[in-house]
């Protein structure tokens, strides 16, 4: 935000709180008619699919880490992850339309593998026949209805008992050849 931007901004803002099973929503969206309290609680429960869209970009699609270093490179990188995403999702949309379900109800996760297998078998999909049975076999996988769902944010593996690499690799190897590799911690 620009300072002139943040200068035009109000000093207060008027908020609506609903309370919708054990939550209260806190929302700007004032008019009862315009954002009843239905539509508010139904609101709140789709922004499971954003929180879901989000992992799959970042980590089912390898999105965690950037392999690039410089600004410039790592926006490139995301349009092409942001591209990327946006054309399983294409396919996802016509497999659901081709089996008459609903998009988000195929697993993205087994429509990447899908593709990735598609794409290293080098099947050219210009042709119908393989593209129809490239739709049929994305929308075999579906996921089920998980309303209220809960998972717990923990990581399941440990991490390595191993310091970062801090410094070059070369001034790092010749630091173990000089003194030995480090004592374990405990």
């Amino acid at each position: 935000m620009t300072d002139q931007e943040y200068e035009s901004s109000p000093e207060t803002v008027t908020v609506r709180e609903v309370k919708a099973g054990n939550k209260i929503l806190v929302t700007t969206l004032q008019s009862l008619d315009y954002a009843p309290k239905y539509a508010l609680k139904k609101l709140y429960k789709d922004r499971w699919h954003v929180e879901l869209d989000l992992r799959n970009i970042k980590t089912t699609m390898g999105m965690e880490i950037f392999s690039c270093k410089s600004p410039e490179m790592i926006e490139k990188e995301m349009w092409v992850y942001f591209l990327a995403y946006n054309l399983i999702r294409l396919v996802m949309a016509q497999s659901a339309m081709l089996a008459d379900i609903i998009p988000r109800q195929i697993s993205f996760k087994h429509s990447l593998q899908i593709w990735q297998a598609y794409r290293h078998q080098q099947v050219g999909l210009n042709d119908y026949e393989n593209l129809k049975t490239l739709c049929r076999m994305v929308a075999e996988m579906t996921v089920g209805c998980r309303p209220g769902r809960t998972e717990p944010r923990a990581v399941k593996r440990r991490p390595k008992p191993f310091s970062l690499l801090m410094k070059p690799r070369g001034e790092a190897r010749n630091i173990i050849l000089k003194h030995g590799h480090p004592k374990k911690q405990k």
